[in-house]
């Protein structure tokens, strides 16, 4: 016997009769299997590993041994010429059992295109008709018909090929016409124009994965959140009604606003106008918002990213906008506001907040370190320490309590939001965390102080470290794969670096280097 390896790449027995030498000889003629006198080509069974002699033959092996009648599947399911084709490219490739096919109603289990290739190279059941199957499964096609029955199906396949070449035709100037009526849409109610091209990090970022930014912000959930941080919410609140004069009759932009509060505050404060611009779907609510306040004639909503928008002034004397993300940097708002910045504020003119920092502190929290680290080492009663390398990556974003804390913090950055640019704010940096306690150090803990300070009688600053009132931007947590024995007075030195994220420039990258370690955590 012969071997042969089938579709699965199984080796199965080959009932083929045995070619001769002088057969092997004629190998490169089409014709060997199917000569002028009649001679048919053998047919693999569906559903074992059976040649058969003719396709008629084939076709009585599966009704009488594997009592499947393949005409009546035809007719049960309806199936056209490509519909055929497939079933039987699906029944070669799974060998699937034959009840399955004549379950009438469900799902055809071949409805892939992938069914489309044959598993079997020169396939004589795919080159007869399905119809002639049910008419007549005595009558073995011809080489003739065999030639025909091609000749048809690349031609249906060359029709199918040009009706999805207009289809996509069609689509591209769908989408053309729709992008032109956006922009017409943007002009005739949100008071807006095309801007320049977008610049800076946010530029790279393509329509696909931007959208997915937005969109996270069109859910009410998180505007709600973020109204009910007192902490964040009273700070801007309290800034701009206890400094009316930086509002009085000033032109406002409110860069990302949401549901409109900060755009309100100032209206409040007595701006002569403020222009209010964000992306998301929110905006379409801040509009409700802002006609059930009474405040239209004041401000003007304008949906779309700065960077692609130009707005109805030349410039403005304010910007405010809340940007602040996890860790300050995270989602890269602040690129946002640096572009508004440097493209629509006057001379002389102020964003708020202006002055930002960033700190870090040691953490000594054993159970958190076991619950998220050592939890690795025994599973059940098996090692999974391999997951550490996947899983101390990771920043948490979480709370953690004053009590944690076993060093004091140290400011690492500190940026001033009316001169710093936008490459400044990936940044490396030296820091020293002085030890208060003698201890195991297990992780390191981020947060941010926020200001608005320049030119304003009154102050306001808040923090999201662990020492003050929670906010919903809690801290981020750097757990360390292995902890660090520490010295009440030690100064434990090290280096951060962050950066953004090339793959998406909204997520950040931070690296911190103690003693020998070196460990980078991904933000996003």
């Amino acid at each position: 016997m012969a071997e042969h390896t089938d579709a699965r790449g199984d080796e199965t027995t080959d009932d083929r009769p045995a070619l001769t030498d002088g057969d092997e000889d004629d190998d490169d003629d089409e014709e060997q299997w199917m000569e002028e006198d009649g001679q048919q080509l053998p047919v693999s069974c569906l559903f074992c590993h059976r040649w058969l002699s003719s396709v008629p033959a084939t076709i009585q092996h599966c009704s009488s041994e594997h009592h499947l009648d393949l005409a009546d599947v035809i007719r049960t399911h309806n199936l056209d010429d490509y519909g055929y084709i497939k079933m039987i490219n699906f029944i070669r490739s799974t060998r699937c059992d034959p009840s399955l096919l004549m379950a009438p109603g469900a799902p055809l289990p071949w409805g892939g295109d992938d069914f489309l290739r044959p598993v079997l190279p020169d396939d004589p059941l795919l080159q007869t008709d399905p119809e002639e199957i049910c008419g007549g499964e005595g009558s073995p096609p011809s080489a003739r018909q065999v030639s025909g029955s091609n000749d048809a199906l690349l031609q249906r396949a060359e029709a199918a090929e040009e009706r999805a070449r207009r289809a996509e035709e069609a689509l591209a100037r769908a989408l053309e016409d729709l992008s032109k009526l956006k922009v017409l849409v943007q002009d005739l109610v949100l008071n807006a124009s095309p801007g320049p091209a977008p610049r800076g990090c946010v530029a790279a970022l393509r329509d696909d994965e931007d959208e997915a930014y937005f969109s996270s912000y069109g859910h009410y959930s998180i505007h709600e959140e973020m109204l009910k941080d007192d902490v964040r919410t009273r700070s801007y609140r309290d800034f701009m009604y206890g400094n009316p004069d930086v509002f009085r009759d000033k032109v406002v932009l409110d860069v990302g606003c949401g549901t409109g509060i900060l755009s309100m505050f100032a209206a409040r404060s007595g701006a002569r106008k403020v222009l209010a611009v964000d992306q998301s779907e929110i905006i379409y609510q801040a509009m409700d918002i802002v006609r059930s306040n009474g405040l239209e004639d004041t401000i003007t909503l304008i949906k779309g990213r700065i960077e692609d928008i130009r707005l109805p002034v030349e410039k403005v004397d304010v910007i405010v906008s809340e940007w602040m993300g996890y860790f300050l940097l995270f989602e890269s708002m602040l690129d946002s506001v640096l572009f508004a910045r440097d493209t629509y504020l006057s001379d002389g003119g102020s964003v708020y907040p202006d002055l930002c920092s960033i700190s870090l502190a040691a953490v000594g929290d054993r159970q958190k370190h076991q619950d998220r680290i050592a939890f690795w080492d025994d599973v059940y009663g098996f090692n999974m320490s391999c997951m550490k390398k996947a899983v101390v990556p990771e920043a948490l974003v979480e709370v953690v309590t004053a009590d944690k804390l076993i060093s004091e913090p140290t400011v690492v950055q500190t940026m001033d939001c009316s001169r710093v640019r936008p490459s400044e704010l990936d940044f490396t940096s030296d820091f020293s965390l002085k030890m208060t306690h003698t201890t195991d150090c297990t992780a390191i803990v981020g947060y941010f102080d926020v200001s608005f300070d320049s030119g304003c009688s009154n102050k306001v600053t808040f923090s999201t470290g662990p020492q003050g009132p929670r906010t919903h931007w809690k801290q981020t947590l750097f757990l360390l794969e292995t902890p660090l024995p520490v010295c009440a007075g030690e100064e434990l030195q090290g280096k951060i670096a962050v950066r953004k994220n090339r793959k998406d420039p909204r997520s950040l990258l931070v690296t911190l280097e103690l003693r020998d370690r070196k460990l980078t955590y991904g933000l996003q």
